[in-house]
């Protein structure tokens, strides 16, 4: 059985929350998306990137394979695309989407595009499930460049992939299998941009219950600075 929990909050800096999420655990599908665009364009594009991802893979429960994951990707996307054409306000806006959904026998098939992560967090260690589609993990690594100095980049921000920025998608997922009190964290980069990865791992593999570690995961966060809107969910298999 899976528990989960989730949590957003606008941090520090920005005054709007281009964050969502959905938490569904009666259905096992798990979605978080970071938005990006002008006025509420970010806003617009990961509530409807999400909501579209959502009723799509509902209809699609029974199927595990790659290729209901990706056209459900598909249908997004271009739900996205076909909005930012109805007003001048909307134009540009795309946003990262992350999905993890139960498919049966204790194994989620993650699905992602852009740069929000999924994490695995199994016997007290902690692995990355997601790969991120950006400038620093697609072309700057491969520069030589020393870690110090992609932190500081100014591409560092910049995706390779958004939903509705591009007519095809390149999606990454994989499936995962599951073994009681194995936890799998969902978050934008308003969590991993900020927290170094022990954090994450200590906080997950604490006693605190599920809310908790939402919470306390977000005040550390906002702590280091908050400069970014910082959503979690973390999913359990008990």
């Amino acid at each position: 059985m899976l528990e989960a929990f989730g949590l957003s909050d606008p941090g520090c800096v920005r005054t709007n929350n281009e964050d969502y999420f959905i938490n569904d655990t009666e259905c096992g599908i798990f979605i978080l998306a970071d938005g990006m665009g002008g006025a509420n364009a970010g806003e617009r594009a990961s509530q409807l990137s999400a909501e579209t991802l959502w009723e799509r893979l509902r209809a699609v429960a029974h199927l595990d394979g790659d290729g209901a994951l990706e056209s459900a990707f598909t249908e997004a996307n271009d739900k996205v695309r076909k909005e930012a054409g109805t007003l001048p306000e909307l134009e540009g806006m795309g946003t990262t989407l992350l999905v993890a959904r139960d498919i049966g026998g204790s194994r989620l098939q993650v699905g992602s595009v852009g740069d929000s992560r999924a994490y695995l967090a199994s016997g007290g260690e902690l692995a990355p499930l997601t790969e991120d589609q950006t400038w620093v993990a697609e072309v700057g690594s491969r520069l030589g460049l020393s870690d110090e100095a992609l932190k500081k980049h100014p591409m560092r921000h910049v995706l390779t992939m958004a939903v509705g920025t591009a007519e095809e998608l390149r999606v990454f997922s994989r499936t995962v299998q599951l073994h009681p009190g194995d936890q799998v964290l969902l978050c934008s980069d308003g969590l991993h941009g900020v927290l170094n990865e022990n954090i994450l791992r200590d906080t997950l593999k604490s006693e605190k219950d599920l809310p908790d570690k939402c919470h306390y995961l977000i005040d550390a966060a906002k702590a280091a600075g908050g400069p970014d809107n910082v959503t979690v969910v973390l999913i359990q298999l008990t």
